[in-house]
């Protein structure tokens, strides 16, 4: 597969253009060509699977079987016999030889997701799984090789995991030879209208398509998006049900948010200020069921170019946490519900400096 198949397949595949959507991509362009074993963090909902599955698509293998299985979801007592195999008779209920998802999945993938769900008694299982490259089917006693490329998925942090004594620290390295970290939505915002075309799209086209206006994906740009793409999704899918052929406002994905977890409270309203202070809104979300979506019908009939009035208002917000929180940056992006990192690049990004963390630790660069 030449390199402007493997990119356009990628495209197709993982949605958006922002920054952190390519170089997502340019990760998994060398992942694919490779056969070590990967783990992939990133938020529940963040689109884990679907990096697993392109890797697999961009891979050699792509031509074999690709196998997910959810170790979460397994009992602890069939998890064994689900990923090795039995012979028939080795337990109470094995009336068949079973054959394990490892074997199904000789030379393709296998996909374990929440691998850090998997019981510790199974985790050194394993483990000699992955470095033997044999596994033996309960109740028999013939080794059998598979040659089975293994990819890992999680949202928990292994390294906690791996301090609470949950997670084995030496699975964790045989596993996390290439890591790959997914964004959460939040985190690029800047794809969303892509994201709502491509599930637009994607809709059974029975009724007429829902129309987002600008000031709708400016609110949606402004939420926070716990459930990340999948509770992006569900809200794209409920729109083509309740405004079919109709124009979705602001207040209208307010509604349609609002659905997708805890009802908001009859007291709470949405902010009439600007745009983005629905990002400090949000921090107040997550304990009283507010959501942070602004009210676009009270704002400002002033503002010509939203884009530049949301850029304004960012660095208003940013400044305003800095300041709040005597310029201990952590601080300020736990104050308005977004990580350190993504707090240092909107920094950069509006041209406020910082030195040391510590108290007044940022000035705005000159």
């Amino acid at each position: 597969m030449t390199d402007t198949n493997f990119e356009t397949m990628l495209t197709d595949m993982l949605i958006g253009d922002s920054p952190k959507m390519q170089q997502l991509r340019t990760i998994i362009k060398f992942a694919g060509r490779c056969n070590s074993s990967i783990m992939i963090t990133g938020p529940s909902g963040s689109g884990k699977e679907v990096v697993a599955q392109a890797i697999h698509a961009i891979s050699d293998r792509a031509n074999a079987p690709s196998i997910a299985v959810n170790c979460g979801a397994l009992p602890d007592q069939l998890i064994e016999s689900e990923l090795f195999g039995h012979e028939k008779g080795s337990f109470t209920g094995a009336v068949n030889q079973h054959v394990g998802l490892f074997e199904q999945a000789n030379n393709g993938t296998i996909f374990l997701d929440e691998i850090g769900d998997m019981p510790i008694n199974m985790q050194g299982k394993m483990l000699r799984v992955l470095e033997t490259r044999v596994v033996n089917r309960i109740g028999g006693n013939q080794n059998i090789n598979v040659d089975v490329r293994v990819i890992a998925a999680t949202h928990k942090h292994l390294g906690e995991c791996i301090k609470s004594k949950s997670f084995r620290e030496d699975l964790y390295y045989r596993l996390c030879v290439v890591p790959i970290e997914v964004p959460a939505l939040n985190e690029r915002t800047e794809d969303i209208p892509a994201l709502v075309a491509h599930f637009m799209k994607n809709q059974d086209g029975r009724n007429a398509l829902p129309i987002f206006t600008a000031e709708a994906f400016a609110a949606m740009q402004s939420y926070n998006w716990p459930g990340n793409v999948r509770e992006l999704r569900n809200v794209v899918e409920r729109a083509a049900v309740f405004f079919s052929g109709q124009q979705v406002l602001a207040k209208d994905v307010a509604m349609l948010v609002q659905s997708d977890i805890a009802p908001a409270r009859e007291n709470v309203t949405f902010t009439e200020t600007a745009t983005s202070e629905a990002v400090h809104t949000n921090q107040s979300s997550v304990s009283d069921n507010s959501i942070g979506i602004p009210n676009f019908e009270h704002q400002n009939d002033n503002v010509r170019d939203l884009n530049v009035h949301l850029q304004h208002e960012e660095r208003r917000i940013i400044m305003k946490a800095l300041d709040a929180s005597h310029g201990v940056v952590s601080r300020a992006a736990r104050s308005i519900n977004i990580k350190r990192t993504t707090l240092i690049d909107k920094m950069r990004k509006h041209n406020i400096d910082w030195q040391v963390e510590g108290p007044r630790d940022f000035q705005v660069a000159s």
